[in-house]
C-alpha cells in the first residue's frame, strides 16, 4: 500500500533536519534521475552532486542543505532512504491462517499468526515459530526448527533438522541443508556417497536470495551467523562458516570448511577454494580467486588473489606486455651485436 507523508512528517519519522517547507506532501521515492514532482530522492556520493540540478524531485535526503531543493538533512542519507521506502511500500502480506491444500504433519508445532499457503509441505517434528508466512511449494523437512517472523517464498526447501533464527528471509529457490558435495574415491575408482550427517544452522537477521544452496555438513554443522546478506546464486559449502554481517554478492563460491570473520564483503563471482580462513573485515573484489587466508581488513583482487594495489598496477601493466616483450628482445638483440663488435675489435 501506498500513501503520502508531508515533508514534516517524513522528518519526524527519520530523525532528519528539514530544511524547507514542512508542509509539502511526498507520495513516494525514487533515485535522482527517474524521480518525479512530490517524490523524494537522495544523494549519498558526492561525485553524483552535479546530477541534482536535472532532478524533478521534489526532496532530496543529503549531508548537506542543497540551494533549491528541499532538503532533508541526514547522517546517512542511503539508509535513511532505505527507511523512507519502507514507509511508502510494504509487500503484500498473505492473509494468517493455513490453506487446506498445505500438507502440515500432526506432529509439527506452528506458531500463532502463521500464513500457509497452498502446497506447503511441513515434515513430522517441525516447529515453526510466530508470524511466519510460507508462501506457495515450501517445504520444510523433518525435525527443523525454525524462530519467529520467519518469510519462505515459493519453493525454498529447509531439509531435516536444519536449525533457523528468528527474522530470517529466504527468497524464492534456496536450498539449505542440501548435502554437501562428499565422496570417496574407492580401490577401482568408483565414487562412494560420503553420508551427510550435519546441518545447517542461520542465526537471526539473515537473508538469503533466491536460488542460493547452502550445505549441510558432514559432520558438526555449516553456519550463517547473525545478519550475514547473501546474494542470488551462491554456493555455500558444507562445514563453512559465515560471518557477522557479511555481505556475499552473486556468484559467489565458497568450498567446504571456508570461515569468513565478521563484515567480510566477497564481491560478484569470487571463488574460494575451501580449508581457509577470510578474517575480520576483508574485502574481495569481483572474480578474486582465494586460494589462502586473507588477514583483516585488507583487500584482494585477481586470480589467484593478492593486494588489491598491487593487483590495480599489475592491471595497468598487462596490455602493455606485448610492447615491452618486443622492446626486451629488441634491447637484447642490440647488446649482442655490441658484445660482438667489443669481442672482434678485443
Amino acid at each position: 500500500m501506498t500513501y503520502s507523508l508531508t515533508l514534516g512528517e517524513l522528518a519526524d519519522q527519520l530523525g532528519c533536519i528539514l530544511h524547507g517547507d514542512a508542509s509539502m506532501r511526498i507520495t513516494g521515492v525514487c533515485g535522482m534521475e527517474q524521480a518525479e514532482p512530490g517524490q523524494l530522492t537522495f544523494l549519498a556520493n558526492p561525485k553524483y552532486a552535479p546530477k541534482v540540478k536535472a532532478s524533478r524531485a521534489s526532496a532530496i535526503l543529503a549531508t548537506a542543505p542543497l540551494a533549491g531543493l528541499a532538503t532533508l538533512e541526514s547522517r546517512n542519507p542511503y539508509h535513511d532512504f532505505a527507511r523512507a521506502l519502507g514507509l511508502f511500500y510494504q509487500p503484500p502480506r498473505p492473509e494468517p491462517g493455513i490453506h487446506p491444500m498445505a500438507a502440515i504433519h500432526p506432529t509439527a508445532t506452528i506458531g500463532e499468526g502463521a500464513s500457509i499457503g497452498p502446497f506447503v509441505a511441513v515434515g513430522a517434528h517441525v516447529t515453526i515459530g510466530r508470524n511466519a508466512v510460507l508462501h506457495p511449494h515450501v517445504t520444510i523437512y523433518e525435525g527443523a526448527s525454525i524462530g519467529d517472523d520467519f518469510l519462505a517464498h515459493a519453493h525454498v526447501s529447509v531439509r531435516e533438522f536444519c536449525r533457523i533464527g528468528n527474522r530470517v528471509i529466504l527468497q524464492n529457490g534456496v536450498v539449505v541443508g542440501g548435502d554437501g558435495f562428499g565422496f570417496a574415491k574407492t580401490a577401482n575408482g568408483t565414487q562412494y556417497k560420503i553420508v551427510q550427517s550435519g546441518i545447517v544452522v542461520i542465526e537471526d537477521d539473515v537473508e538469503i536470495q533466491a536460488l542460493t544452496a547452502v550445505d549441510r555438513a558432514t559432520v558438526g554443522e555449516t553456519r550463517i551467523k547473525r545478519g550475514a546478506k547473501i546474494d542470488n546464486l551462491v554456493q555455500i559449502g558444507h562445514a563453512s562458516v559465515v560471518g557477522e554481517d557479511n555481505i556475499l554478492c552473486s556468484q559467489v563460491g565458497l568450498a567446504g570448511s571456508t570461515i569468513l570473520g565478521k563484515s567480510v564483503l566477497l564481491a560478484g563471482q569470487v571463488g574460494v577454494s575451501g580449508h581457509l580462513t577470510i578474517h575480520d573485515n576483508a574485502v574481495a573484489y569481483a572474480q578474486s580467486g582465494i586460494g589462502h587466508d586473507v588477514p583483516a581488513g585488507t583487500m584482494v583482487s585477481g586470480s589467484p588473489a593478492f593486494d588489491n594495489r598491487t593487483w590495480l598496477r599489475a592491471v595497468t601493466a598487462f596490455p602493455k606486455l606485448p610492447e615491452m616483450v618486443r622492446t626486451v628482445r629488441e634491447l637484447e638483440k642490440r647488446l649482442a651485436e655490441l658484445e660482438a663488435k667489443v669481442k672482434d675489435n678485443a
